[in-house]
């Protein structure tokens, strides 16, 4: 089968070796495997992390956002049958979907959204899993709840805040406020439903006591957070919380203490690296938001199409991701 992959970590994307076209034997699913035929991708972040620190004599195949058709499932697979159109997110120890075909368990995959077409499918997976986790699991907000409280995300023009924006605004009543700096994002912000939206390239305290926000109860930080972790005390009213997904160099929470402040790690990959007993929440939640996709409640957060799944274009793509300038998700479509 045709994938995409690479063997030295760290070379710079000008280096077809970076990234490059490669045949692999077509894989075999497991007891609880689906095999899937890979009709879109989406590219992710966590795509640059790991093409720049895994070291492996074998060619690795990258990316974690998938839409396709079952065409085999293991002999104890109950949720899907050949034929089935999928969407999912996958786990970051087996192999990635930079493939035509490729297998991932069950319980972590969801039907796609009847309403869209792959492309647009493909780039909701891996952020509407770590979006739903971060608000609902990591903060404990309750859905329909909120009500009189206030949610800053930083960093929310990206794939997961493009999604975080609409399940805070459509499924809770925190007044959301995100931040942005150009004015394409910023109206993308104010697009996916945010009350407000800050220019995280300014203090945010100043912003928020100008529009007469004052302190707020959730921060979501999702970029730069070793950067913002001053301002985030900050503006975090006592007893508030952050949740975080980046990798900071360090984060001396020290300054948490006077305010008993709390922190929240959110990695959506943790159920399917630990086979937890609620693994199967994340095939849930898919459903979840494939039902409301359909209802016209969440649309997808395509920014940009970036053609034929090869690796000339994932260069492109990881050129992009690793700019920091990304609107939405990036997707590419078909072999």
């Amino acid at each position: 089968m045709k994938a995409v992959v690479f063997t030295t970590p760290a070379l710079p994307l000008s280096d077809p070796q970076s990234l490059f076209d490669h045949e692999l034997a077509k894989p075999t699913p497991g007891a609880r495997d689906l095999l899937v035929e890979v009709r879109a991708i989406a590219v992710n972040p966590v795509d640059t992390k790991v093409r720049a620190s895994r070291q492996s004599d074998a060619p690795q195949v990258l990316g974690w956002d998938a839409v396709g058709v079952v065409r085999e499932v293991g002999a104890e697979v109950t949720l899907f049958q050949p034929g089935d159109e999928v969407f999912y997110a996958g786990a970051i120890d087996r192999p990635g979907c930079y493939s035509e075909f490729h297998v991932v368990d069950e319980r972590i995959v969801g039907h796609k959204p009847r309403s869209l077409d792959a492309a647009s499918a493909a780039a909701l997976p891996l952020t509407s899993i770590t979006a739903w986790e971060l608000l609902f699991d990591r903060l404990g907000v309750a859905e329909n709840g909120g009500e009189g409280q206030k949610l800053v995300v930083i960093g929310a023009a990206g794939g997961v805040g493009s999604m975080l924006l609409q399940l805070a605004r459509k499924l809770t009543g925190l007044t959301v406020i995100g931040t942005a700096s150009r004015p394409e994002t910023r109206a993308w912000v104010t697009e996916l439903g945010a009350h407000h939206v800050l220019d995280h390239s300014a203090p945010l305290a100043e912003q928020l006591d100008a529009q007469g926000l004052g302190s707020v109860d959730y921060v979501i930080s999702l970029t730069h957070t070793d950067q913002y972790l001053a301002q985030i005390v900050e503006i975090l009213r006592p007893q508030g919380k952050l949740a975080l997904i980046d990798d900071p160099k360090q984060l001396d929470v020290v300054p948490f203490k006077r305010k008993s402040l709390s922190v929240h790690w959110e990695l959506m990959f943790t159920r399917s690296l630990f086979h937890t007993d609620d693994m199967i929440k994340q095939h849930q939640l898919l459903q979840r938001v494939s039902a409301l996709v359909d209802d016209g409640v969440l649309k997808t957060t395509l920014g940009e199409h970036f053609g034929t799944i090869n690796a000339s274009n994932l260069r492109r793509a990881h050129g992009l991701i690793e700019s920091a300038k990304a609107k939405g998700k990036i997707v590419l479509e078909g072999f």
